[in-house]
């Protein structure tokens, strides 16, 4: 069956999200400093962000929605600062605007540009990057974030959901991602095929092998075009 739909990761598979995290967190400990100085005198800009992963890694029900994490997190900042909620809201903005602020890996606009003149594309992410804030919403037919599906990739019902989202069967779809057991293998289990992105050419690690493994995103179009 030709491929008619393609389907993608967003942080790590078409830019780094690390550097954009770092970021995104100092811009926010800096807009605490200057609005909420008790939060940043009890905390360095280290210990936030692991005050902030502490009461993660005690949420996991929660982690499909880092949206709903990190707002609940901040009211506990605020609650132990002796703030009100009211600066939930406009925090998480300053945030969240740097966090959509992404820089592109070599080639992936260009490579998104000529592929979605050929094909239906869409995103599927566990993250709250939005395409439509960082500005190639354009190039996208559908996108779903675990926020909206209610569970996190590998989880079989946010590829579903993504497909009554968009106008191709799953086996008309390939998906595209950096993570072996949420991209891959999670995608490969509801009847997709897979492509893996891996720069560093990292050995798989086990379980049902990609379809085809790229390194650089100008070779996408051919790893397709070759299932």
């Amino acid at each position: 069956m030709t491929i008619k739909c393609i389907a993608f990761d967003l942080d790590n598979t078409l830019w780094a999200v690390n550097p954009v995290i770092i970021k995104a967190e100092q811009g926010f400990y800096q807009w605490l400093k200057s609005n909420y100085p008790k939060i940043t005198q009890k905390y360095s800009g280290e210990a936030l962000v692991q005050h902030r992963m502490d009461y993660m890694h005690s949420k996991p029900e929660l982690h499909h929605n880092l949206t709903d994490l990190r707002k609940n997190w901040m009211k506990i900042l605020a609650d132990e600062a002796g703030y009100d909620h009211s600066y939930v809201e406009p925090g998480f903005d300053v945030f969240w605007s740097a966090r959509n602020e992404v820089t592109f890996y070599d080639g992936a606009l260009e490579m998104l540009e000529k592929l979605s003149k050929k094909y239906s594309l869409g995103v599927i992410t566990n993250g709250n990057a939005d395409v439509n804030k960082i500005g190639v919403g354009h190039y996208f037919d559908f996108s779903l974030s675990s926020e909206k599906a209610g569970v996190s990739k590998p989880h079989q019902d946010i590829f579903h959901q993504a497909m009554e989202m968009s106008d191709h069967d799953l086996h008309q779809t390939v998906y595209v991602g950096d993570d072996p057991e949420r991209d891959i293998i999670g995608a490969q289990k509801v009847g997709m095929k897979a492509i893996w992105y891996n720069p560093t050419l990292m050995p798989w690690p086990g379980g049902q092998t990609p379809a085809a493994v790229f390194q650089h995103h100008h070779q996408l179009e051919d790893k397709i075009l070759n299932l």
